[in-house]
């Protein structure tokens, strides 16, 4: 059978298919007109362009628990396009009313520890009670794409198939409130579309835990067994802030380790006072992998739902965190505001010359930027 393709003359005269690159003869129409070895080109289906949707489309979408248009508000709103602010924040304010019915958890731990997968253990043994789950992910934000760099859904690839569970990493970029608003956008409108149960990872460094601790209503602080104070100096800084701590990978061998853990956690917790006001904090032990002890956490979250809810805690933490977020944003908004005031900026790198060669007190060159910044001078 001959071969009508053309070798470019760079290939080898007696090379096989080894050298995929070849130029093609063009449409031979023979004695009786039949294409033979002719290649011809399919143009490309054009994709048409996704129609943008109104604020009653969003609406309507999130409160039928659409789950494309779950997805796509939650991008509205996380969009750092001043275009797509005024509307995002207008289907905010529209599904306000429909928000707050859920159980907010926030859950961190030193990496390794397993936060993924008991997220997932947890998120499949509540949906198989009948709950909606959404996961978010407070992760950090690549300084090359702006996204998140945590592959949150591969992570939890049972989990991310049930069509009660809705995963959402979210990146903490941005302006405005940054991981914290759109964290907490995502979370109402999560909400909104009807998940009951709103699970807050983070990724168990830094300033995250604070971040989370200050959106949720139940903190859960997974631990290892075994495992130095050097692995778990993470403990030291947020021990006080969790509801509950949690012994994770207490199966196997390392059963009997975990329960010691656990007994170990729970002496030291009495040294500490109470994350939230009526509630004792306790170390439990589980295994995201058999599923053992994570019937009895949730039952520990549920408790303590009811608790702070007959005491009027529960309530209060949620209005004083609406708060916070209020003026967590104006601090952020007037923090950028005075960086990137032209005035502020021509003086900035003369001021911090003549602060570091001791030329005039911090005081005093705060005191002359703020005055720069408020047109003073």
């Amino acid at each position: 059978m001959n071969d009508s393709r053309q070798r470019p003359d760079w290939v080898p005269q007696n090379a096989g298919s080894e050298f995929a690159t070849s130029v093609m003869a063009g449409v031979d129409g023979g004695h009786d007109g039949i294409v033979g070895q002719a290649s011809v080109a399919v143009p490309r289906p054009v994709t048409p362009r996704r129609r943008r949707l109104t604020v009653d489309e969003y609406v309507a979408g999130v409160l039928a628990s659409d789950r494309n248009i779950v997805a796509q508000a939650i991008t509205l709103v996380e969009s750092n396009a001043s275009a797509h602010f005024d509307m995002g924040q207008e289907v905010l304010r529209r599904l306000l009313p429909n928000t707050g019915h859920s159980v907010r958890v926030g859950i961190t731990g030193v990496p390794g520890v397993g936060k993924s997968t008991f997220i997932e253990a947890l998120g499949l043994h509540l949906c198989e009670q009948g709950h909606k789950v959404a996961v978010l992910a407070v992760d950090p934000s690549s300084t090359v794409t702006r996204g998140s760099i945590l592959g949150d859904k591969t992570r939890m690839e049972l989990l991310s198939r049930d069509l009660r569970a809705f995963i959402r990493p979210s990146p903490s970029s941005g302006t405005l409130g940054g991981v914290t608003r759109k964290s907490r956008e995502t979370m109402l409108i999560c909400e909104a579309a009807g998940y009951n149960v709103i699970l807050v990872e983070t990724v168990g460094v830094g300033q995250s835990e604070t971040t989370v601790r200050s959106m949720v209503d139940f903190f859960l602080l997974l631990m290892l067994s075994g495992a130095g104070d050097e692995l778990q100096g993470i403990k030291k800084g947020i021990m006080e802030l969790a509801d509950a701590l949690l012994v994770n990978k207490a199966d196997g061998d390392n059963k009997i380790r975990a329960n010691m853990a656990r007994a170990e956690y729970n002496r030291a917790l009495h040294f500490l006072a109470p994350a939230t006001e009526g509630w004792r904090t306790k170390a439990y032990s589980c295994s995201s992998r058999s599923g053992e002890g994570i019937d009895a956490i949730w039952s520990v979250i549920q408790q303590f739902r009811e608790q702070t809810t007959g005491s009027g805690v529960f309530e209060k933490r949620r209005q004083r965190q609406t708060l916070d977020w209020v003026y967590s944003m104006v601090e952020e908004h007037l923090r950028a505001s005075f960086f990137n005031h032209a005035g502020v900026d021509s003086i900035r790198a003369e001021i911090e010359e003549a602060v570091i060669n001791g030329h005039i007190p911090p005081t005093v060159a705060a005191q002359q930027l703020i005055h720069k910044y408020e047109g003073r001078y």
